[in-house]
């Protein structure tokens, strides 16, 4: 859990655990995604990355209406989601490095039908952890 000011009240130290089992959730579905991400943390999806506008991001909300399901072809985790003046965004992790986007994160277009294909596949494992 992260506090407004940025601090996290989690601990890494003296966990380990392993993954017991996974859920996929509902193809293209945008509500499922955010309860997912709202209980159990961030979601591994495949969305559509082909696009020179997406490869070329600087940072802002990405709303590109071409940016379709049909081609997905890029995981990456959704690690959150919100609202920025008006705006739902789900808030992405790539793996480009911290030069793209914003620090290396994303925020695309959410309830715009699926944007990117971003609900088209999403799965998150179930934890154990061993003390």
């Amino acid at each position: 859990m992260c506090l407004e000011n940025g601090k996290c009240l989690y601990s890494v130290r003296g966990k380990a655990g392993y993954c017991s089992d996974f859920h996929i959730l509902p193809g293209g579905d945008e509500g499922a995604l955010q309860a997912a991400v709202a209980s159990e943390g961030p979601v591994a999806v495949v969305l559509n990355a082909m696009l020179k506008s997406f490869h070329l991001s600087r940072g802002g909300l990405y709303n590109v209406p071409n940016c379709k399901a049909k081609f997905i072809n890029h995981a990456v985790p959704v690690v959150g989601y919100g609202t920025d003046a008006g705006q739902d965004f789900w808030l992405v992790k790539n793996s480009w490095g911290t030069a793209w986007g914003e620090e290396g994160f994303i925020r695309i277009a959410r309830n715009k039908n699926n944007l990117c294909g971003i609900a088209s596949f999403a799965v998150y494992p179930t934890l154990l952890f061993i003390r």
